[in-house]
């Protein structure tokens, strides 16, 4: 007890315990009610004191169950009691009740039981359970992931969208986690270092920032991060909180739209060179054949020395080779006349090698062919689609300079309804600066004079014409191997003539 106050102190603490608008009663050990503020004495009048506070406060005959004037004696501390249900009455009804002991000495002389406005607590309780419910489905129905943590990192906020990108649950970020564990390395030093500068977005915000975060199983994801630093009313920090946009998709449409453009600009130069190389072809087919035409002519009606001979046989050679070049530049634009026909892939390819294979520059290369059984007709041109593997072939055998391996497969795949071909060598293989840019018009690494960089260009040209598809794959000292689709018939009979 506090000794040694005035009679005035003491008049006026009972002024302000009687201004008090909520029941305040002192109660004895026995549960008696002893003393009552002026709130208390005006429900019940003098009748009040010397009654048992659970006749009053709850309408029990005996103390109830998780009595606060109980766990006081009991404890000799402080103790609330907030529920919705009435033991006596069965009833539910708000119960809001806190006691706290009076001592004397070391001994607790009685107790003080006060109410509060049950009706505004309720209320307030139920407003708390709506914000609160409320922010939870806000933060849920995010698209991106929301994660906030205090200034020790534990975290405090991790919506369902965090759970999908991360693959953590919310148990585990909420008890197991820190907020480190969503970087990799030092990533959420870092984070909190540009959100103390003001030069990404100012002190205590950061936006638009690109940085991985890290899955539960380790895998790294690339992801933009606005975040911002959450202070109290005094300015000091209390948490961090950080909006993370998964960027796979958009990075994966970013590519998708690269390679998009890209196979329409190679459409364009093809169609465009197209144009040119029938007109330019055109123009010089009947020149070269007046030139091999009087060549001729002049060897077959005159007698000339042998000198002269050897001179005229250097034109035709000459001449004869740009023509070729002409034909390729025809055959590029599409220009010649196709023959469209249910085609053995196999077939061509055979008829090719035959051309081929006894050349002196496949005499030290080891040929495997590998060509599937019974494969479905391509309708396609067979001179045009001989050109194509020969072309391919040839580029093989120039790679592996005499000596190496070449590989013919062929076989047919149900998924994409196509005849699949993969012609590969052991050669020294293409850069990877150089491999996007094969199929271009004009483009060779040979020497000068030794090609026309037309080849692969016409090769693709065709295999569009026919609806299908070529990419190589290469890589440097292995080797290169080109992959080619041929969609198959819709329907093919044995009877239908082969060409």
């Amino acid at each position: 007890m506090v000794a040694n106050r005035t009679d005035e102190e003491k008049g006026f603490l009972l002024d302000a315990i009687d201004a008090f608008k909520r029941k305040v009663v002192v109660i004895s050990k026995d549960y008696k009610i002893i003393a009552a503020n002026a709130a208390a004495l005006r429900d019940s009048g003098r009748k009040l004191i010397g009654r048992p506070c659970h006749e009053i406060f709850v309408n029990c005959s005996e103390p109830c169950a998780g009595c606060p004037a109980d766990e006081v004696m009991r404890t000799g501390k402080s103790s609330l009691r907030y529920d919705q249900w009435d033991a006596c009455s069965g009833r539910e009804e708000m119960m809001c009740l806190f006691a706290y002991p009076i001592f004397d000495g070391d001994q607790i002389e009685a107790l003080v039981m006060l109410d509060f406005d049950l009706m505004a607590l309720k209320d307030m309780e139920e407003s708390r359970e709506q914000s609160n419910a409320f922010l939870r489905n806000l933060l849920n129905s995010a698209v991106d992931a929301v994660i906030a943590s205090d200034p020790t990192g534990k975290i405090l906020i991790f919506n369902q969208a965090a759970e999908q990108i991360l693959g953590y649950t919310l148990d585990e970020a909420l008890n197991k986690m820190s907020i480190r564990d969503v970087y990799p390395g030092d990533g959420a030093r870092e984070v909190m270092r540009m959100l103390l500068s003001k030069e990404y977005g100012g002190v205590g915000k950061l936006k638009s920032y690109r940085i991985n975060g890290r899955h539960k199983n380790g895998e790294l994801l690339p992801i933009s991060l606005n975040a911002s630093i959450v202070y109290d009313g005094e300015g000091n920090k209390v948490a961090t909180i950080g909006f993370f946009h998964d960027r796979r998709d958009e990075i994966r449409m970013q590519k998708e739209l690269e390679n998009t453009q890209v196979q329409l600009l190679q459409s364009e130069k093809m169609a465009s060179l197209g144009k040119m190389a029938a007109g330019v072809a055109h123009q010089l087919n009947n020149p070269l054949s007046g030139i091999i035409l009087y060549a001729r002519l002049v060897m077959e009606e005159y007698e000339l020395p042998g000198e002269a001979i050897e001179d005229l046989e250097r034109v035709l050679e000459d001449a004869e080779r740009a023509k070729e070049t002409v034909k390729e530049l025809l055959e590029f634009a599409r220009q010649t006349n196709q023959e469209m026909k249910p085609q053995d892939i196999n077939e061509i390819v055979s008829r090719t090698m035959f051309l081929l294979e006894n050349q002196s520059i496949f005499h030290n290369i080891e040929i495997k062919k590998d060509l599937g059984e019974n494969l479905p007709y391509i309708k396609g041109d067979a001179q045009q689609l001989n050109h194509v593997f020969m072309n391919i072939i040839l580029n093989a055998a120039d790679a592996l300079e005499g000596v190496g391996t070449l590989s013919i497969k062929s076989a047919y795949s149900a998924e994409k309804q196509a005849v699949c071909l993969e012609i590969s060598d052991t050669g020294e293989g293409i850069p990877e600066d150089v491999l996007p840019h094969i199929f271009e018009p004009f483009y060779t690494t040979k020497e000068q004079g030794k090609g026309t960089g037309l080849g692969l260009s016409m090769v693709y040209g065709i295999l569009e014409s026919h609806g299908g598809t070529i990419h190589a794959q290469s890589k440097v000292g292995e080797g290169t191997t080109f992959y080619i689709e041929l969609p198959v018939m819709e329907k093919s009979t044995g009877d239908e003539k082969i060409g």
